[in-house]
């Protein structure tokens, strides 16, 4: 392919893209096939001769999209949001052709990693520092981080990863974690000779969006001489808003904060951000420097070829942060945090019309935009209307579990979900839920 065909063949995948996703909506939003249907659909070996740009686009529609789950749905409400906006995808578009490799971050999920590593190393040092005849294995054996029994997956991955102990701090109520079972979970380990080095505290949490109580748990931390890292994946985007800006109160004794703008913040994956404290504390954990990689102003990430090259687990990544610049400066401020309040609105929506139908419950506070709710009754008929909303495949949902119920999980994702939406994916859930009750076992 050529300049001249890049043209033409950019302009006309412009063109399919617009497409897709003006009508997206007319798609199953989720995949009616089996796993193995690309068996079936796709040679055994890549072919020997080029193909033509126009087969390849044929068997998108053919091949691809069939096993799509379609995340930019309207009637998506699965996990949480993932941003989309035109200037995000023309900016990937600008990203790829400059093919810069940048050596700066990655993930939230490599962001508690890379934090709880760092905690680690200065955790190790410090002890040593007051008893040098402890080796580092001594150390390691000893150490314990915490974090919420409603936390991320990732969160006790990291620790698997880092290999440390990590143990689940139960969680009040609002399934927010207070300082008083923390310290106390503290007072015992230390009085068993166990080191607490680390804490991951959540702020709107993946089950049901609840939010740690960092300005009691901040104080703690700091005075445990404990690193206190703050995962806002999804919440984070919203403190843009002044109303929800109070939920980040106490983020000042944090010594590591990340959060997902590729979740709520209009910017196609993958893009995070993570600050910390003091830089040393993890660029010192990992600082290895080849020739190769030596360059004025490493540290301070004012180079304009490498950034940062000690602050994470793989040496390259993308160019994430134009996709930040493109979305900022074409949405503004204002335009990104009226994005943000609308999706709030729309949950409180549909937590409306579930608490206007006695056969539902909400299951935990609607914040931000996420609503949990449940037929009143067992697990299993709640895990029997999840099968059909799933086998309907009109509209996605996922469950969480909360205080032992099987809850199912009704979040804002796409940038296109209108109230009419909302009203059509609650009339097939309910429509739903009349045929499952009308079944005898019920």
């Amino acid at each position: 392919m050529d300049a001249a065909e890049f043209r033409r063949r950019g302009k006309e995948m412009v063109d399919y893209v617009a497409d897709y996703l003006e009508n997206i909506e007319k798609r199953l939003v989720y995949p009616d096939v089996e796993p193995g249907y690309l068996r079936s659909l796709i040679p055994t070996e890549a072919p020997l001769e080029p193909e033509s740009y126009e087969d390849v686009i044929k068997d998108v529609e053919r091949v691809i999209m069939p096993g799509i789950t379609h995340w930019h749905s309207p009637y998506f409400f699965a996990y949480f949001s993932a941003a989309s906006s035109y200037p995000a995808m023309l900016a990937d578009m600008l990203c790829g052709a400059l093919g810069c490799i940048g050596f700066s971050w990655g993930t939230a999920s490599e962001a508690t990693l890379m934090s709880l590593l760092a905690a680690r190393c200065k955790a190790i040092r410090r002890v040593q520092a007051t008893n040098s005849n402890y080796s580092e294995s001594d150390v390691l054996g000893k150490l314990v981080a915490y974090t919420s029994e409603q936390a991320h997956s990732s969160v006790e991955r990291a620790a698997l990863i880092g290999g440390v102990m990590m143990k689940q701090v139960p969680a009040d109520n609002s399934y927010a974690v207070r300082v008083d079972m923390l310290k106390k979970m503290m007072e015992e380990d230390k009085a068993a000779g166990l080191i607490p080095f680390y804490f991951c505290a959540t702020l709107g949490t993946t089950p049901s969006c609840a939010f740690d109580r960092i300005v009691e748990l901040g104080p703690l931390c700091n005075e445990e001489n404990i690193w206190m890292h703050i995962d806002a994946a999804y919440a984070g985007s919203a403190f843009i808003c002044p109303e929800f800006r109070p939920l980040l109160n106490g983020v000042e004794f944090a010594d590591s904060f990340n959060f997902n703008p590729h979740k709520w913040l209009l910017v196609n994956f993958d893009c995070s951000a993570m600050w910390v404290k003091k830089r040393t504390d993890i660029i010192g954990a990992f600082k290895m420097e080849p020739l190769y990689l030596k360059h004025e102003n490493q540290e301070s990430g004012r180079s304009i070829t490498f950034t940062h090259t000690h602050w994470q687990i793989p040496l390259g990544r993308r160019f994430r942060s134009l996709k930040l610049w493109f979305v900022f400066r074409l949405y503004g401020l204002q335009g990104l945090q009226a994005h943000i309040r609308k999706q709030v609105a729309l949950a409180k929506v549909f937590e409306s019309l579930v608490r206007a139908d006695k056969r539902f419950e909400i299951c935990a506070e609607v914040i931000m935009g996420l609503v949990c709710f449940r037929l009143k009754g067992s697990n299993e008929l709640n895990q029997n209307l999840l099968k059909r909303i799933t086998d309907s495949r009109e509209i996605h949902l996922v469950p969480c579990q909360l205080s032992g119920r099987f809850v199912l999980r009704f979040a804002i994702c796409a940038r296109t979900t209108e109230s009419s939406h909302i009203q059509q994916a609650w009339r097939h859930i309910t429509q739903l839920t009349f045929e499952l009750l009308q079944e005898p076992s019920h």
